[in-house]
């Protein structure tokens, strides 16, 4: 099932001058994979109201096809799924396609989380969920995937309020969220890249778990202290797959972590 907003353009007067209308942006496309039809539902709702397109699909089994035939801009996998779940979905596609993913998922096990990211998700968001934090989710993958091409509302949406870092040996792109160490390209997730920018942002300044919590996950979600230590043990693993003597994320027993690239 598909889902699309039309717009009916205005009447112009005969005696106006005619302008030349812009062509118009094409919609990004977002693939909605879960069991609850009432996730489904108003997922499809909030998304259309900023402006993507919206497929939905109630089982893996079902969606497989159509993602690999005809893929989406993006699609969003629920876990626990009857026919096929999320991560045997995700590892099919992987098979075949660099589909941007997201897992959305009532499971809070670290190692459902862990597995999921493992087999290529780009990020993983648990429920209940912010509307408005999965939005800004995909806006962030969209735009580092596609930098070129507008992404939803993104006239109405704020310029991102951070310059690029630049700190020895780390570089960050907020705008593409993008990251280099040494110049080679390090792939984060939104959720690590927006932990490491709130560390890189102030080195050597200690940042307390709550304080990485805010920075990642707006609008007062919930998540517990292990969540930011398992992106952090993620991402030092990711940046010593490029450089196996990187230590630049120190931890502060009892009192949270901070980034040094002395």
């Amino acid at each position: 099932m598909a889902s699309d907003i039309s717009e009916i353009p205005g009447e112009s007067s005969p005696n106006q001058a005619q302008a030349i209308p812009a062509e118009p942006q094409e919609a990004f496309e977002i693939a909605l994979v879960d069991d609850d039809r009432n996730i489904l539902t108003t997922v499809s709702i909030a998304l259309q109201a900023e402006g993507f397109v919206t497929r939905l699909y109630s089982d893996g089994e079902t969606a497989l096809k159509a993602l690999l035939d005809n893929p989406p801009d993006l699609a969003v996998f629920d876990i626990k799924m009857p026919k096929m779940d999320g991560m045997e979905l995700l590892r099919r596609v992987r098979e075949q396609s660099p589909l941007p993913v997201i897992f959305l998922t009532s499971k809070d096990d670290e190692e459902d989380e862990e597995a999921g990211l493992e087999l290529g998700a780009d990020d993983y968001i648990a429920k209940p969920f912010s509307l408005r934090l999965l939005t800004a989710r995909i806006r962030a993958i969209l735009r580092r995937a596609e930098p070129d091409r507008a992404i939803g509302n993104e006239e109405s949406a704020p310029e991102p309020a951070n310059p690029n870092i630049d700190r020895g040996r780390l570089f960050m792109d907020p705008a593409r969220h993008h990251v280099t160490w040494n110049q080679k390209p390090v792939s984060l997730t939104v959720t690590e890249f927006l932990i490491l920018e709130a560390l890189a942002a102030r080195p050597g300044v200690i940042k307390s778990r709550n304080q990485l919590m805010d920075a990642a996950y707006p609008d007062d979600v919930f998540v517990d202290d292990r969540t930011v230590d398992s992106h952090i043990k993620r991402m030092r693993r990711k940046f010593r797959s490029v450089d196996p003597e990187f230590g630049a994320i120190d931890t502060l027993y009892g009192a949270g972590y901070s980034f040094t690239d002395g």
